[in-house]
């Protein structure tokens, strides 16, 4: 059985949580979750990649079991989000490193990226958007029109997405089989969301979400002038961001992997052993033709 840490690390008066599994020098893989989850999201997937990798998978502020201060203590920005993670990686001593990204894992992932385009060296995203067409329209509407006027009107649109319908549906729309997927799963995200002032936080970053759009073009040479290598394996149902934003990586990552697999937001709920194993080919691909570490 493989042994699955779980630690915590301070970083400015926060505590951040993070699980960790596999050989100390190893090849990192960073596990950089969505809304509204936590690395609670990879329980599976961590003892899976562990041993090719060493898997580091943190929650982000405001989420999991990492802090949670309110907003007037905190600024819960995407901007935020990432310097927490950067300076996490440092604490720790990892300053290379793959990243998969998901749902807001991505635009995290993205800013590390920028801030130091030599530490991420691979990209696995699964359902993490780098392009206008991984948006669906319908979904994003209230979300741009929050960030654009955060009034009592557009609040009270967005204020049902911290509901317990709307977290169940992200786990279960596309999903051809119901019960495949854990009911625990958004119980747990539930029960945190529930904390006092951490509705005040996700509606903060709901608000935040459109400057992501707007570092999409460095991202995108960032792929382009270090041949960044590519895996986007995507749930091909995924009513937030449609399979297109997975077709789109191969123009700046012409030889990125595409996999779109019949699942939904929350892919490893249903497919995890496919998942796994793409990213394990991945990483036999990587480190043959890229030289990583390890």
């Amino acid at each position: 059985m493989v042994a699955v840490h779980h630690r915590t690390v301070e970083v400015d008066g926060l505590t951040v949580f993070y699980r960790e599994a596999g050989p100390a020098d190893a090849p990192v893989l960073l596990l950089l979750h969505g809304y509204p989850t936590s690395s609670h999201m990879f329980r599976h997937l961590i003892p899976a990649l562990a041993g090719p990798y060493r898997v580091i998978a943190p929650d982000h502020i405001g989420f999991g079991r990492s802090s949670a201060p309110s907003v007037e203590e905190f600024p819960y920005t995407f901007d935020a989000l990432a310097e927490v993670t950067r300076r996490m990686l440092a604490v720790i001593d990892v300053d290379r490193y793959a990243i998969y990204v998901q749902d807001y894992g991505a635009p995290v992932g993205w800013r590390l990226a920028l801030a130091d385009p030599d530490a991420v060296v691979a990209v696995v995203s699964q359902n993490g958007n780098a392009y206008e067409e991984g948006f669906v329209p319908e979904f994003w509407a209230p979300i741009w029109a929050y960030g654009a006027d955060p009034s009592a009107e557009h609040e009270a649109r967005l204020r049902p997405a911290l509901g317990r319908e709307a977290v169940e549906w992200q786990y279960t729309h596309g999903v051809a089989d119901f019960s495949l997927v854990d009911p625990d799963a958004w119980e747990h995200d539930l029960t945190l969301l529930a904390r006092p002032g951490v509705d005040r936080a996700q509606l903060a970053l709901f608000g935040d979400y459109a400057t992501n759009r707007a570092l999409y073009p460095a991202v995108r040479e960032w792929l382009r002038s270090r041949g960044v290598p590519v895996l986007a394996v995507w749930g091909r149902n995924d009513e937030i961001f449609a399979p297109a934003g997975a077709e789109a990586f191969r123009r700046d990552a012409p030889d990125a992997e595409i996999l779109l697999l019949d699942g939904g937001h929350f892919l490893l709920e249903t497919h995890l052993d496919d998942v796994a194993q793409a990213i394990l080919a991945f990483h036999e691909r990587v480190c043959g033709e890229y030289a990583l570490p390890g």
